[in-house]
């Protein structure tokens, strides 16, 4: 499909997707940011595209800590005053592909500036946003200007400096018939598989993937506190704890969920349950929860008898000796 694609917000997912659609061959339109420096930045890092800025001032709301909701400013004196809005009209509506990598707080307002600004210009033109949570109803200002919207979603950690491997990652798309066709391409020429979704099922779909990639890498943190506690180093602990992880993870892929289940849940083993249990007292009370409410979604989803296990459990959790988790 090579194309021009226009991004807007460039953060780490923004310059990693338009960096390597640029070295793929698509042609970079603007690159928008809230500063000149960031938008220079993104710029550089992507190798292409033009540098631009469109301002979107901090607005408080009823109970919101400063900073936290965006408001766009209004037409009648802002926007002509901030001077910006033609280039970024003109540089954006150049694109065919306009791509929204902005947190999902700032979204709508983003959308409701662009639509301003463009007014019908957007008219026939693709709109995306890269949220993981939020679907193309976001994006209404934009639609409502005749524009096609829905989103694009890597199911992948941004974070750190090294690049994300993207081949073989699925990516979530949602949208309107023309915009979940440029989605798709996306995704495929990135090495991705675009796996098609309702939008009313990204917030759980959003929710697996932060289990995963944030949830549990609190658990692995906790697990190495737990050794620190007892002292071990940090490089100990982790020379513990990391071939632990990735086998677990190997036998997840190869032999499933039930037959990798280890540990003494697993087993029937629940006095031991109740022995962790009290020893971890002994630390940050949510670490105790942590550890009781692991064990009961265990025998929740990998028992052949989740009731019978769950009921085990809950008794192994409040024992005589150890009091109530």
């Amino acid at each position: 499909m090579p194309c021009t694609i226009s991004i807007i917000g460039a953060g780490r997912v923004g310059r990693t997707l338009g960096r390597r659609l640029h070295q793929l061959g698509w042609r970079m339109g603007a690159v928008v940011t809230q500063s000149a420096a960031t938008s220079r930045k993104a710029v550089r890092a992507i190798g292409a595209g033009t540098a631009l800025v469109l301002p979107i001032v901090p607005r408080p709301s009823n109970g919101a800590r400063k900073g936290t909701a965006l408001a766009v400013p209004k037409r009648s004196a802002t926007l002509r005053a901030l001077a910006p809005e033609a280039i970024v009209f003109s540089g954006t509506l150049a694109a065919d592909v306009t791509l929204l990598a902005v947190p999902d707080g700032a979204l709508a307002s983003v959308a409701g500036a662009l639509a301003e600004i463009g007014g019908n210009g957007w008219r026939g033109k693709i709109v995306l946003h890269t949220s993981g949570a939020l679907d193309r109803s976001v994006l209404a200002p934009l639609a409502r200007r005749g524009a096609a919207t829905g989103s694009l979603h890597p199911m992948q950690t941004f974070s750190g400096r090294a690049t994300p491997q993207l081949k073989g990652v699925i990516f979530a798309v949602e949208g309107d018939r023309k915009a979940q066709r440029a989605a798709q391409s996306i995704a495929r020429a990135l090495g991705g598989v675009p796996v098609p979704i309702a939008g009313s099922s990204k917030p759980a779909y959003h929710a697996a993937g932060v289990l995963v990639a944030g949830h549990a890498l609190a658990l692995v943190e906790a697990a190495v506190q737990t050794l620190l506690r007892i002292g071990f180093s940090r490089r100990r602990a982790l020379q513990t704890l990391l071939p632990l992880i990735r086998q677990m993870l190997d036998n997840f892929e190869r032999i499933g969920p039930r037959a990798s289940w280890t540990g003494p849940v697993a087993r029937g083993d629940l006095s031991t349950v109740a022995r962790h249990v009290r020893a971890l007292r002994r630390y940050p009370p949510e670490f105790q929860r942590a550890y009781a409410a692991l064990a009961l979604l265990g025998g929740r989803v990998l028992s052949k008898t989740p009731a019978v296990t769950l009921a085990r459990i809950a008794r192994a959790l409040k024992n005589p000796r150890g009091g109530s988790v």
